[in-house]
């Protein structure tokens, strides 16, 4: 078995704990009690990938949910994903807007989706989850339904709340929708955007400063930083954002979880 996996299956967090395994880019394992909770998981050999996967998919044998922020290789693996779902029992929480084709495009049964859009609410495996608009450089909400291709997802289970961001920047509503879900931990983008990158393709996120502010406005215990280390010309220094957090809201405090490092947090701090 991947020693990994083991670990993440075999973990047992205490009841005021949550453990966070990091897998590269903005993919993360959640362990809250006995749920395993798989957020954008990115682990096919896509071509310029800067670190390989420590789990092959076929390895990925244990969890209770798989998120997936939006149609993006490296948060919605559709090469993996297929594997995922002969190899675990998970169901995978997607945004709505994607309901209708992914099923039949990835050949996973539709009853195995959990489809949500922004402000929406479900209750599965014991965990809630909400829907939150992502601005991923825009929110292009999709004119015939109304729904989000780009979602965050609020995520509470076993007295604690993760707010994984998805691919966003920062805007108008964002921090009130984050103040109300009260996250006890926040995975944040820190990539940044600019004209180059868009211009080739490369949709951005809010900088560094920009997911500080984001963090420490809301206020959780735990901020942890994503999308700085997969692809070249779209890094980010993840140090930058724990010295400003630090000077700037030092009631937060802020964990690099580098590929296959686990992160302990307890409510009352790390």
């Amino acid at each position: 078995m991947n020693s990994l996996v083991k670990d993440i299956q075999q973990a047992r967090p205490a009841a005021d704990e949550i453990l966070i395994w990091g897998l590269g880019q903005h993919s993360f394992v959640a362990r809250i009690g006995n749920r395993i909770l798989w957020l954008d998981p990115f682990l096919s050999d896509w071509p310029g990938r800067l670190i390989p996967s420590p789990i092959r998919p076929e390895e990925l044998i244990c969890g209770d949910l798989i998120f997936g922020s939006h149609d993006h290789a490296d948060h919605i693996d559709r090469g993996a994903w297929p594997t995922l779902a002969k190899v675990t029992n998970a169901q995978f929480v997607i945004p709505a807007l994607f309901a209708e084709r992914l099923p039949g495009e990835l050949g996973i049964p539709s009853e195995r989706f959990i489809a949500i859009d922004d402000g929406q609410t479900v209750e599965v495996a014991g965990v809630r989850i909400t829907g939150v608009a992502a601005a991923h450089e825009r929110l292009n909400r999709d004119p015939a339904t109304g729904h989000y291709p780009c979602l965050g997802f609020l995520i509470e289970a076993g007295g604690f709340c993760l707010y994984h961001a998805g691919d966003s920047c920062v805007y108008e509503g964002l921090l009130t929708k984050l103040k109300r879900g009260r996250p006890d931990v926040m995975f944040v983008p820190i990539n940044g955007r600019d004209a180059q990158r868009l211009a080739a393709g490369c949709i951005g996120n809010m900088t560094y400063q920009e997911a500080v502010d984001l963090v420490g406005e809301t206020g959780p215990g735990l901020a942890i930083p994503a999308h700085y280390d997969m692809f070249e010309g779209n890094t980010a220094d993840p140090q930058l954002f724990l010295e400003y957090l630090r000077v700037k809201y030092p009631a937060v405090t802020g964990k690099i979880c580098g590929v296959g490092q686990k992160v302990v947090w307890k409510k009352t701090g790390a």
